[in-house]
């Protein structure tokens, strides 16, 4: 692959629309670089036999069935409210007729 140069980060910034300092232009080539290598020498390990994951530890979630309970609470909790018609709560008008 080819080096990446002052020039490529300055055009990739500019198509992130991203206000890169000059004086940031050759820490971040540096630092793309790094990440490039990196990435290359990941592509030269084998991985032949090995299962493709898309997590490096398995997760299960833990549920546990669906149970209604009935809520004995509703009269009190509406009681709580500053106005109210039977169940439901009476609230100030928000929209014009």
């Amino acid at each position: 692959m080819d080096r990446i140069d002052r020039d490529d980060v300055r055009h990739v910034a500019r198509l992130a629309r991203l206000a890169l300092p000059e004086e940031h232009v050759a820490t971040i080539t540096g630092q793309l670089e790094s990440i490039l290598d990196y990435v290359s020498h990941l592509q030269s390990i084998d991985t032949t036999g090995v299962p493709p994951t898309t997590r490096a530890v398995e997760v299960v979630n833990v549920t546990r069935a669906d149970q209604v309970n009935p809520a004995t609470v509703r009269e009190d909790l509406l009681d709580q409210a500053p106005q109210r018609e039977g169940a439901l709560l009476v609230v100030p008008r928000i929209l014009a007729e």
